[in-house]
């Protein structure tokens, strides 16, 4: 069977490492907030190419806290609106509700998958603060014409990257397009911890002071509390693992645009949809989905053939029983994607008779 993701495969190359820092770990006897997490904070900032970073326990964490850091200062207010696309996982949802706000789905582009920026501005009322775009599976969003129309209505722009880890524009990278950014470390992600990590990039000196606070228990200096905060800390282990990784994000975000222009280039079928890429660097290909009729019949297909898929994601989050409000509304391309994704395997850990017979099967499908 070819697994979509063979974690254990991936980690392997860098196991010495990883023992070894954590007997370093062991041996400094600092679990939380040490020294390792602020390497990585600076070492993650200096590769996003912005001025801070703040670690916290995971994305979706990352989101909230952004929110409310602005809540804090002043810059959003209960019940404001965020224009959010309406293709997204979950989270992206969650964070905007989890902080008192109101998220105002917008369409996708049924060519890239990510938020239509044609229908941004019919969304925009005198209530809306905020823009969060998602770089879906990897590929960045269409962020000059996003910033140019933030700019025109002082909106701020927070960046969803919890799958674009590396993805770049003329050298611009992923978290730092907007005011800020949230990532998610989920193990599974083109930088991946071993456990649940995230990270919030910003340029916004203000609100990196107010982050540091409110991941903490709202407290800069210990017992003394100066804001409500939450306790979401990016843990010390995991940072350690995550500044081992960090070196090589480049060379495996290139060897996963090399797996897809293979895809692209090699599968050839009627029946199957292929992602859309312009040969950039603004892809990381965290995901590699396609589209087709029936999706169901080729993951049943694949199957048979001994290779593994799975669906990124069954259920708009319209359509979900957690928001039984909006199960009536009608995002129809967001329906189509939800109906005929599937996500192959694209990954640094699959071989090449193992790439091979994924192209052939998807050529005989």
């Amino acid at each position: 069977m070819i697994k979509f993701l063979d974690l254990k495969k991936i980690n392997k190359p860098f196991e010495a490492e990883y023992q070894s820092k954590f007997r370093s770990f062991l041996d400094a006897g600092w679990y939380i907030l040490g020294n390792e997490v602020k390497l990585f904070e600076q070492n993650f900032a200096d590769y996003c190419g912005v001025k801070h970073c703040i670690g916290v326990g995971n994305g979706l964490d990352a989101l909230v806290l952004i929110l409310k850091g602005y809540i804090a200062l002043g810059k959003l207010k209960k019940e404001d609106e965020v224009i959010v696309p309406a293709n997204t996982y979950i989270a992206t949802i969650l964070a905007i509700i989890q902080a008192d706000l109101v998220p105002v789905m917008v369409e996708p582009n049924l060519q890239n998958y990510n938020i239509d920026t044609e229908l941004i501005r019919s969304k925009i009322t005198t209530k809306t603060k905020a823009i969060l775009p998602v770089h879906l599976y990897g590929q960045l969003c269409e962020m000059q014409s996003i910033l140019r129309l933030a700019k025109e209505y002082n909106l701020l722009v927070i960046e969803d990257a919890a799958q674009a880890h590396g993805a770049s524009s003329e050298g611009q990278k992923a978290g730092s397009f907007g005011h800020a950014a949230g990532f998610s470390f989920y193990p599974g992600k083109n930088l991946g911890a071993l456990g649940d990590a995230g990270a919030i990039t910003t340029n916004d000196d203000a609100l990196a002071q107010v982050l540091f606070s409110i991941r903490n228990y709202g407290s800069e200096v210990k017992y003394k509390n100066d804001r409500i905060g939450v306790n979401s800390r990016l843990d010390e282990l995991q940072a350690a693992f995550l500044n081992v990784k960090l070196p090589s994000l480049e060379r495996d975000n290139e060897t996963r645009r090399s797996l897809a222009k293979r895809y692209i280039s090699e599968i050839q079928n009627d029946k199957i949809f292929l992602p859309f890429w312009n040969l950039s660097s603004n892809h990381v290909f965290h995901l590699f989905v396609v589209r087709t009729k029936d999706r169901n019949h080729l993951a049943a297909y694949l199957k048979e053939n001994r290779i593994e898929t799975m669906i990124h994601y069954p259920i708009a989050p319209h359509k979900q029983n957690a928001f039984d409000l909006w199960n009536s509304l009608s995002y129809p391309i967001t329906d189509k994607i939800h109906e005929e994704i599937l996500s192959i395997p694209l990954n640094c850990s699959l071989s090449e008779l193992e790439v091979q017979k994924i192209i052939t099967t998807l050529n005989q499908y």
